[in-house]
This record gives C-alpha cells, structure tokens and sequence, in this order.
C-alpha cells in the first residue's frame, strides 16, 4: 500500500479539528519529522492545504522554538539559560561550546554535525546547568570537563545515552 502524501496525511490531521487551521502545528511537526526541518516551499504547502495565508503558517513556525525553519546538525545541542542554569555557570559553558564546536549559538557547524542552541528552561533546575541533545538526552551538572567528554563521545560516534 503506498504511503500516504503529505497533503492526505494533513487533510486526516485536519478533518480532526473544527476549524482547520488548527491543524498548523501538527502540519509542522509532520513535516518536520519527515524532513528535519521546515522549508519555507513546505510552510507554503501547508498553508494551501488548510486554505490559509502563508505567513500565518510562518509565523507558527518561527515563534516555537522547537520548529526548525533552517536544517540543523545531526547533533542539537539545547543549553538551558534559565536562571539556575545561568547562576550555575550555563554562560561560561555556552562560550566553551561556541569555542570549541567554533560557531556561536544558532549556527551550525561546517560539517552539519552539530547545531547549538539556547533552551528557555528545561526543567532539570535541580541538576543545572544541564543540555539536551537531540530533544531526547539530558546532561546534568554540566561542567567543562563534562561538555568535552561529552563532544568527544558525539564525535566517536559513540552511543548516546539517554542521560549524561
């Protein structure tokens, strides 16, 4: 049986709603699964498909911060800068990582290995500063010896385990 389109795969997401612009972010989130990011021919896709104004399916996507609008490294790496983070030293750290991978926060290294970013909270405030990788693996009680080991272990290819 042949995978459903995208646009079938969106008019069933929302044929669930009472109106079906309400169907934008799980739209996105589609997409994005299936892409890994969120294209600007893909917003525009999804706005035809539910009958909308381009922009008004831009503006979702650039207002969340976990909606992609550029592709991203195979590595995510999200340093919280939330107070306790920020108290426990998330700022030392974030300019070790923009050292080390040599981008600043928001780009993407050469080799799209990795991207690097800041999280708003990641509700680990107990174990600051903490990063997430890949919106799957916590690292907690960051340090700068951690953040090497951690980096060196991504870049063995090693397993990445769900916790640091």
């Amino acid at each position: 049986m042949p995978k459903p389109t995208l646009k079938d795969q969106i008019d069933k997401i929302a044929s669930c709603y009472a109106q079906r612009r309400s169907a934008i972010m799980p739209a996105l989130h589609l997409i994005q699964a299936e892409f890994g990011y969120i294209s600007r021919q893909s917003m525009e896709e999804v706005a035809t498909i539910l009958d909308l104004a381009p922009v008004q399916v831009y503006e979702i996507a650039s207002f969340y911060h976990h909606f992609h609008t550029q592709p991203i490294g195979s590595y995510h790496l999200q340093l919280c800068t939330n107070v306790s983070c920020m108290l426990m030293g998330a700022e030392c750290l974030l300019n070790k990582l923009e050292q080390r991978l040599d981008i600043k926060c928001g780009e993407t290294t050469a080799d799209g290995k990795f991207t690097l970013s800041t999280a708003e909270c990641l509700g680990s405030c107990d174990t600051a500063p903490v990063m997430q990788i890949n919106n799957e693996a916590y690292c907690e009680n960051l340090t700068e010896q951690k953040l090497d080991e951690i980096l060196q272990s991504l870049n063995d290819k090693s397993c990445l385990n769900k916790r640091c």
